[in-house]
């Protein structure tokens, strides 16, 4: 497992194309809660698109790594998901993400105007999704671990 630093070189590399691409994106998962400061350590890199540049998105990925074959799941009904493996780094790139719970269907696809939160890495902008989002993203997947950690990091004074 690659550590935080390489990791954010990663990622650092995606966002200057997806940035230079124009395509609207944030991080989202455990990489969200690293920057944060919720976590201290995450496993792999959650890259949420909108619909419209999902394709745009996988274009820029691909000569960066290796794309997955992943299985269904039926705990998620997201439009695009692509599994990528960049320099030893798992990269999920969804766009229309949709979490099924209870046999409802969640549908939350990412809207550029929603993205208000970003952080920096070497020096390159990094959109992020809302913690917020994310409690009830975690929540309805049943990751209570998750939801107490963002419940006790939106409650600290």
């Amino acid at each position: 497992m690659a550590d935080s630093e390489n990791k954010l070189e990663i990622l650092s590399k995606i966002a200057r194309e997806l940035n230079r691409k124009n395509v609207a994106w944030a991080v989202g998962g455990s990489a969200l809660l690293y920057f944060k400061g919720i976590v201290m350590a995450f496993r792999d890199i959650d890259v949420m698109v909108s619909e419209e540049d999902a394709e745009v998105a996988k274009a820029v990925l691909m000569p960066l790594g290796s794309l997955k074959a992943s299985a269904p799941n039926t705990k998620y009904k997201t439009k695009h998901f692509y599994q990528f493996v960049v320099s030893g780094v798992d990269i999920d790139v969804m766009a229309g993400f949709a979490v099924i719970n209870q046999g409802r269907e969640y549908h939350f696809p990412l809207e550029k105007e929603n993205i208000k939160d970003c952080a920096e890495a070497n020096g390159i902008r990094i959109p992020l999704q809302s913690v917020e989002e994310w409690r009830r993203y975690y929540e309805l997947m049943g990751r209570e671990d998750k939801v107490k950690l963002i419940d006790a990091y939106l409650h600290s004074p």
